[in-house]
């Protein structure tokens, strides 16, 4: 093999030796070595690509779990949303699984079970669950439309026990009526006029409030259109239109679940005790911002 000098190898090239002599001695150019004070650099070698920049860690909350999935890290603010969203959203609709059972799935896709047998369901649901939050962050910045609402819904329940039963409409509206909490829910026939009109009167505010999503949030738990997953649904959208909107998101932890649903059932009488709880939970939700070094 022969070799060439570092000024024969700055003129083929078109930079100055100091560069290629810092190339040779970041390793970059392969097969080059040093006699002395002369490297020798094989005349076959190409000039090294430019290293490509480092981009500059997102500071705003969308942009940063947008670079956080994308990327494959653990242990920043989008772990933290996967975990702690799933597991209090699943568990206040009685999902068994724990707090640690949730991050394991999460982490390792696998799962723990020393104290006993486990509902596949519940597992199917958390999986799940995660798959609906990566879906709400590509879509953090659309639109809310009535195809994305019904997708969540598919997403969620997917492969379920449900989901093989022949009146569970997965992905599409109810088709048999249903209560919450003991209160009449809109009929199966009237959901998609009223998820319309729901949809309609919020895409008219020019400047979403955090009063206007508490007011949707109501509305959509009402019209209940889904026959299961219609609170997971909800918050899930929630947290979308927080993060398209500008206003720090939040999740309703275990121990505020009484005073959420105290909230929506008293909206009409008494807007307070909603707005209250979530602004609370909001707090809370800053202090893993502050954390992560996330401006809001």
């Amino acid at each position: 093999m022969s070799y060439i000098s570092v000024k024969e190898a700055s003129e083929k090239w078109g930079i100055t030796e100091r560069v290629v002599r810092q190339y040779c001695a970041d390793g970059r150019i392969p097969g080059a070595f040093i006699t002395g004070k002369t490297w020798n650099i094989p005349d076959t070698a190409e000039k090294p690509g430019r290293k490509p920049r480092r981009r500059k860690t997102p500071e705003d909350l969308p942009g940063r779990l947008t670079m956080e999935k994308e990327n494959g890290i653990s242990g920043g603010i989008y772990h933290k949303v996967q975990i702690e969203l799933t597991y209090n959203s699943n568990h206040m609709e009685g999902s068994r699984l724990t707090h640690d059972q949730t991050r394991y799935i999460f982490e390792t896709n696998t799962i723990d079970a020393p104290d006993g047998s486990l509902n596949v369901d519940d597992i199917l649901e958390t999986v799940n669950h995660f798959r609906c939050i990566d879906l709400i962050i590509d879509q953090a910045k659309r639109p809310l439309t009535e195809a994305l609402i019904k997708q969540l819904h598919l997403v969620l329940k997917s492969g379920t026990t449900d989901s093989r039963k022949s009146w569970f409409a997965v992905g599409a509206y109810k088709r048999l009526a249903n209560e919450v909490g003991g209160r009449e829910t809109t009929a199966p026939e009237d959901v998609p006029k009223k998820m319309k009109e729901l949809l309609s009167d919020y895409k008219k505010r020019e400047a979403v409030t955090f009063e206007d999503l508490l007011e949707f949030h109501y509305r959509f738990e009402l019209i209940h259109p889904f026959q299961d997953g219609n609170g997971r649904v909800g918050r899930l959208i929630l947290f979308k239109e927080c993060l398209r909107n500008g206003i720090v998101p939040f999740i309703i932890e275990d121990d505020m679940k009484l005073y959420y649903y105290r909230g929506l059932h008293e909206w009409r009488n008494e807007q307070g005790y909603l707005r209250d709880t979530c602004l609370a939970a909001q707090d809370r939700f800053k202090i893993y911002l502050d954390y992560y070094g996330v401006k809001y």
